[in-house]
């Protein structure tokens, strides 16, 4: 099953393709974020997630990284959570946690799609450096808010060891790799159950000719 979104904009145009086939033999090959350290902690949300992703970015002399950062965590999140809606009837889960390690960094990530978009980025003592691999840490940062808002999801993302600034990163991104396998994961007893109490979230819109 694929599932696409796009985001386009007077700044710039985003694709988002999900992929839940076999893997692909290079996931590399279809991250064009414009962000070469982007790119690279995606593949790491790509070998936790267990799904395919591509991402493709144009440009239209437009280069503020921390919009783009953005508008890919929103895409992103958009074609996620037209995925989650779809498979309700299969059992999805809908939510999931996860540690993750390299070297001296730990990432703690809880994520939950309730239709209600929520960030919560903890990391209390951990200081991250506020800029790695010519990136600002703010930027990757805004990534996991776009997220959270296309996908309408909570998630909270809890820094709790590191002192490289690579490290810090891509434990943050694995964590939510994982979180995000464990959320897309489907169970027989769940069919039909979303991963609150409430039930799928229906809006009634009127309209009207008068203005």
């Amino acid at each position: 099953m694929q599932v696409i979104s796009e985001r386009k904009t007077a700044e710039s145009q985003i694709i988002a393709k999900i992929d839940f086939g076999p893997r692909y033999a290079d996931p590399k090959k279809g991250l064009n974020t414009t962000m070469p350290f982007l790119n690279h902690m995606i593949e790491h949300v790509i070998a936790r997630g267990e799904f395919n992703l591509e991402v493709n970015v144009e440009l239209k002399d437009f280069y503020l990284f921390h919009v783009v950062c953005e508008d890919i965590g929103i895409t992103i999140g958009k074609a996620m959570k037209e995925y989650v809606e779809s498979r309700l009837d299969d059992g999805i889960s809908g939510y999931g946690s996860a540690f993750a390690i390299i070297d001296e960094a730990l990432s703690q990530s809880v994520i939950s799609f309730e239709n209600r978009a929520y960030l919560d980025f903890y990391h209390p003592e951990v200081v991250i450096p506020t800029q790695t691999e010519n990136t600002n840490s703010e930027d990757l940062r805004t990534f996991f808010e776009g997220f959270v808002q296309g996908a309408s999801c909570t998630l909270h993302l809890n820094i709790l060891k590191g002192i490289n600034g690579h490290h810090i990163w891509e434990a943050a991104f694995r964590s939510f790799g994982e979180a995000l396998s464990k959320a897309l994961s489907l169970r027989e007893w769940r069919k039909g159950i979303t991963s609150g109490v409430a039930g799928p979230i229906k809006t009634k819109i009127s309209k009207s000719d008068n203005r």
